[in-house]
């Protein structure tokens, strides 16, 4: 079984779109450049482009907040006719060093709000690529900094990151997850 749908977290609108959290969102459009999808439609509680030739991957942004997004991911994977197994989730992960990337098969959601509506509307087993946004800079609330965005210095960082991740996900979707994951999860941030 591979995989069917790429799906990147975030917030809708553009008061978050360089925020932290909505590095699964940026991802998902590096991979919408390079494949050359333009078209995004509003199905099932999310914006999603489709890409064909051999079997069709989408890409896939809910737009249901962070906090909800289980409601469209469940959603999604019913009227598409996947099983979350077939969905890779790109999503930030604050207790990752910022440039970090580790995939992994299946897990439990952390302290990830999205993740925890993902594995409540449709479990645990499904792949994850987490991407570390945790700067240098100590936060009082965690959920204003997730929603802050980037310092200007840690952009060329996120900026790799993001290509690597979409590279990870490239990798993933020819080699699978076990073989990607051994060839993009780091040890250590990158200098």
């Amino acid at each position: 079984m591979g995989i069917g749908a790429v799906v990147g977290l975030g917030n809708p609108g553009a008061e978050y779109a360089g925020g932290r959290h909505n590095i699964g969102f940026r991802v998902v459009d590096e991979l919408a450049r390079r494949w050359r999808l333009d078209v995004w439609r509003n199905r099932h509680r999310s914006l999603v482009a489709r890409r064909a030739g051999g079997r069709p991957a989408f890409l896939v942004k809910p737009q249901t907040y962070m906090n909800l997004s289980g409601e469209a991911f469940a959603l999604f994977c019913e009227r598409e006719e996947l099983i979350p197994a077939e969905c890779l989730v790109v999503v930030d992960d604050v207790d990752l060093a910022l440039g970090l990337i580790r995939l992994r098969p299946r897990g439990g959601p952390g302290t990830h709000n999205g993740l925890r509506s993902i594995v409540e509307a449709a479990g645990e087993e499904f792949p994850r690529l987490r991407l570390g946004i945790r700067g240098e800079r100590a936060w009082d609330d965690l959920a204003e900094y997730v929603l802050a965005p980037f310092e200007p210095g840690e952009l060329p960082v996120v900026d790799a990151m993001v290509e690597r991740a979409a590279d990870c996900v490239e990798a993933a979707l020819r080699l699978g997850i076990g073989r990607a994951a051994t060839q993009f999860n780091q040890a250590t941030a990158p200098e």
